[in-house]
């Protein structure tokens, strides 16, 4: 039996943690019992304090700070920082990463967070372990250098941008691929009809559904959106939609929502593990500009309204939803709730060749693509496994 060993971490809104997943499941149904699955969070399990408690600040710095946060991302992107805090991570997180290598033993290393390279990479030359480590970026446009590591076997990237720019840090282009954004093997598989999808969910069958979500941890101003949204979705005294809020792990916004009247039917949930069946059952979904979402989105076919971006990773996801009329950006709830009201109403086609954009981007089979490529890295694995679906 082989072994594969991925590296994330529960920091940055739970994407990592998402497309590890997305990995793990896709592994699973290429392979089967044939490769086991080891996944483990560097950060928060094997380092120490201070260190261990950095993911947690991730909210903070967005929702509070956001200002800090994009200096503390411009920063890192320059040499003369990035390199003297490699060299630093790696003197004191040698040790207790060196043992998680030593103890796992696996035949494959991927990594989906941008500060599990560099350390990793030189424990194995150090030690002389030949092991294929393959890096699967999870930002999308806007890559920081950080995830960059000349050193790894493979180097698989979401987008033609991300492409460039891991061949200006240096990699070869025989180290890296274009597959898109690792997405759960769920949304490769064809989709119930809506109105069916809605009953099972416990929503309104024959009524058009507005998806709103944004992130793992719900960051944003959801309470706002929502409540101009169902406003303008009931402004003739008729209702002519209803709206579901995935709120994560804010359990705050969670309670709020669900214990204030709407004037629409109005769904809260906290953290669902479908998501592709909610995105599935709505017709328009708004969300910041996170890579997850964005591409899960355009596998489901969704016109997407974007409400926000975090400065620095997510801001050049915008220009390319636009660009390629996939979606639309409005930050102010107002306008947000406007732009709905719209296409759920006389703009109804303008929003279905949003659709169809949409759909045209998509790139569901991307996690099957990056486990086969990089499976066949492995001493007597085969590449290209059948995969249903």
């Amino acid at each position: 039996m082989k072994k594969i060993l991925i590296l994330m971490s529960d920091s940055g809104g739970g994407g990592h943690r998402a497309s590890a997943d997305a990995l793990r499941d896709a592994i699973s149904e290429c392979y089967g019992a044939e490769v086991k699955v080891e996944m483990i969070d560097l950060w928060l399990d094997y380092t120490f304090p201070p260190l261990n408690q950095v993911p947690r600040g991730y909210r903070f710095l967005v929702d509070d700070a956001p200002w800090l946060y994009k200096l503390l991302y411009r920063v890192g992107e320059q040499p003369l920082a990035k390199e003297p805090l490699l060299r630093m991570a790696s003197r004191l997180l040698s040790r207790p990463i060196g043992q998680v290598l030593r103890t796992s033993a696996p035949d494959l290393i991927m990594s989906v967070h941008p500060l599990m390279q560099a350390v990793p990479l030189r424990i194995l030359r150090r030690t002389h372990r030949d092991i294929p480590f393959v890096t699967v970026v999870t930002d999308f446009i806007d890559v920081h250098p950080v995830w960059f590591d000349k050193h790894v076997t493979l180097c698989c990237v979401p987008s033609e941008a991300a492409y460039g720019l891991a061949l200006k840090a240096g990699l070869q282009p025989e180290q890296v691929r274009v597959f898109g954004l690792p997405i759960r093997p769920a949304f490769a598989k064809p989709a119930l009809p809506k109105a069916t999808l809605r009953e099972s969910l416990g929503l309104q069958r024959d009524l058009p559904c507005v998806l709103l979500v944004s992130g793992g941890e719900g960051m944003g101003r959801l309470a706002e959106i929502t409540q101009e949204v169902t406003a303008a979705l009931a402004s003739d005294g008729q209702v002519r939609g209803q709206m579901v809020v995935i709120c994560g792990r804010n359990e705050r916004l969670e309670q709020e929502l669900v214990s204030h009247p709407w004037p629409i039917p109005m769904f809260a949930k906290g953290y669902v593990d479908n998501v592709w069946d909610w995105m599935a059952a709505c017709d328009v979904v708004i969300t910041k500009a996170g890579p997850g979402t964005i591409a899960e989105a355009l596998a489901m076919g969704l016109p997407i309204l974007l409400c926000g971006y975090i400065p620095g990773q997510e801001s050049a996801n915008v220009p390319y939803v636009l660009k390629h009329g996939a979606g639309v950006f409005a930050e102010d709830p107002k306008m947000v709730a406007q732009v709905v009201s719209s296409w759920l109403g006389a703009e109804r086609a303008v929003m279905e060749q949003f659709a169809e954009r949409s759909a045209l981007l998509g790139r569901p089979q991307a996690a099957y693509q990056i486990v086969r490529e990089a499976a066949g890295l492995m001493p007597g694995a085969e590449r290209g496994a059948h995969v249903e679906g």
